[in-house]
């Protein structure tokens, strides 16, 4: 080389790096002009001082990105055509002479761009102390215990590499779940009823693929889950909002809508989202009833049924349905964690099939190690162990909420549905608008959500979501306090 190369083995950057960027340089700027022969790997290595592999492994590089060429029998030599020159060459528009049409979305697509986003809390680093609901206490969470079971089989067996072969889910895994819901929640159901799926969202996004086309009737409680609502909009359903009082849904106001030919009904019968009203068994018998006469279905997500404070849980509808009307979906994301993204959906027998064609269709399967690990996990009755340790912990931290609204609100805090799940609704009587209170609380570092966004037909009232599962009882204590200071 008729140059200086200067290679640094302090540097952070890898010799052969360094040395491509010498080399590509020098083409570039034309200290080696185009059809020149460069030395051999053998004496550019010698030259430098360093190993063959090294300029190997450059000179590969800038074979492979179209820099130099070998011919064999004479060498290695400068592209006559270089990358750089085809990139100079070829005109690139400028945003003003595109002439390609706007891309077309789907009917699905422009309901996209359409819809609302999901309300979020601003991360904690920001605001310390957030009243966000659905988040449970990780530092509870058994750490080594799922460590061991994760390494029992990361270490014995490579299974967990492979697909699944089961459309429905790992086997054992649906086998310990239908044992599982049938003792904790009275569910009626066989383990070859049961589909895992990654949660929540993705269960109702397979039931409306399989049951709604547009402008189908879905009826809904009011207020009612807003991640629901927003799939069950996107998929051009028209949403009946039903009322929702102290005993959950009110059923006869179905039978007002008669005419509607409602497909499908969303309740969230075990703590009613975001009221946290428990429906009665009255009700329940009283929707799968009606349910039965006029042939439409019941979605129930059994949310937040394992945390139930004072009167024993009562069987979900499933588990009370005798002519296959529900289809019943629960998660691990409250009482583990959210990241595992393990759910399930139990169907009557005869809907099996479709939707594990759609299911494998659209997702193949899950994790399989994860899904191994909970199996044990629940076998082993370390679900069930850790669901008695947080329902106290949880007990605890709702007791001191509540006491907390008491004694600073008063008779300016109305509490809602305090007897189940790891969040309360409260409405506020301030002059306040839900706005001027959640900016108001951020400036004390407490982010607050308002059930506002979760009413279809429009609502006034001053209600807000206080989810205390992530937050220590002396932080609820002194959050509440100085929130009485700026509200009252």
């Amino acid at each position: 080389m008729d140059f200086a190369i200067t290679l640094d083995s302090n540097s952070s950057l890898p010799l052969h790096q360094q040395l491509y960027e010498e080399l590509r340089q020098a083409i570039l700027t034309g200290r080696l002009l185009p059809g020149r022969r460069i030395p051999s790997t053998r004496q550019l290595a010698k030259c430098l001082g360093i190993s063959r592999t090294t300029v190997t492994q450059t000179y590969d590089q800038l074979l492979s990105e179209g820099y130099i060429e070998t011919i064999v029998g004479s060498g290695t030599f400068v592209c006559t055509q270089l990358p750089d020159d085809l990139l100079r060459s070829t005109p690139i528009p400028s945003p003003g002479k595109i002439t390609r049409p706007p891309v077309k979305l789907s009917k699905y697509g422009e309901s996209l761009i359409k819809t609302e986003d999901v309300p979020r809390v601003v991360k904690s680093e920001i605001i310390p102390i957030n009243f966000r609901y659905g988040r449970p206490a990780f530092d509870q969470f058994p750490i080594r215990l799922w460590r061991r079971l994760l390494s029992r089989y990361c270490c014995s067996d490579l299974q967990w590499l492979d697909y699944s072969t089961d459309t429905l889910g790992y086997k054992p895994l649906r086998e310990s779940i239908s044992r599982y819901i049938s003792r904790s929640r009275a569910v009626n159901c066989e383990p070859e009823q049961v589909i895992i799926v990654n949660g929540t969202q993705q269960a109702l996004d397979l039931i409306m693929r399989l049951f709604i086309e547009p402008d189908d009737v879905i009826a809904m409680e009011d207020p009612g889950y807003l991640s629901a609502r927003l799939i069950f909009q996107t998929q051009g359903a028209k949403l009946l909002p039903i009322t929702v009082d102290e005993s959950g849904l009110v059923v006869k106001d179905l039978a007002y809508h008669s005419n509607s030919q409602i497909r499908l009904v969303y309740v969230t019968p075990s703590h009613q989202f975001p009221t946290g009203a428990i429906l009665s068994l009255p009700r329940r018998l009283e929707l799968l009833t009606w349910a039965r006469q006029t042939g439409a279905l019941i979605i129930e997500d059994d949310y937040d049924s394992e945390y139930r404070y004072g009167d024993k849980p009562i069987p979900a509808l499933q588990g009370l349905d005798h002519s296959d009307s529900v289809l019943y979906i629960g998660t691990f994301s409250k009482v583990l964690f959210p990241s595992l993204r393990i759910g399930y959906l139990v169907l009557p027998k005869g809907l099996v099939s479709p939707f594990a064609r759609a299911k494998w269709l659209s997702d193949r399967h899950l994790p399989l190690l994860e899904q191994q690990v909970l199996a044990d996990f629940i076998d082993e009755g370390h679900l069930e162990r850790h669901i008695r340790k947080m329902r106290a912990v949880y007990d605890k931290r709702r007791q001191a909420l509540v006491k907390a609204l008491k004694v600073h609100f008063g008779e300016k805090a109305t509490i809602l549905g305090e007897q189940a799940g790891i969040h309360v609704m409260v409405q506020l009587h301030t002059p306040f608008s839900d706005e001027e209170i959640m900016q108001r609380a951020a400036l004390l570092g407490i982010g607050m959500m308002s059930a506002a966004p979760h009413y279809l037909k429009p609502h006034s009232q001053s209600e807000f979501i206080f989810g205390y599962g992530e937050l220590t009882e002396q932080q609820l204590e002194e959050s509440i306090c100085s929130l009485a200071q700026i509200l009252t």
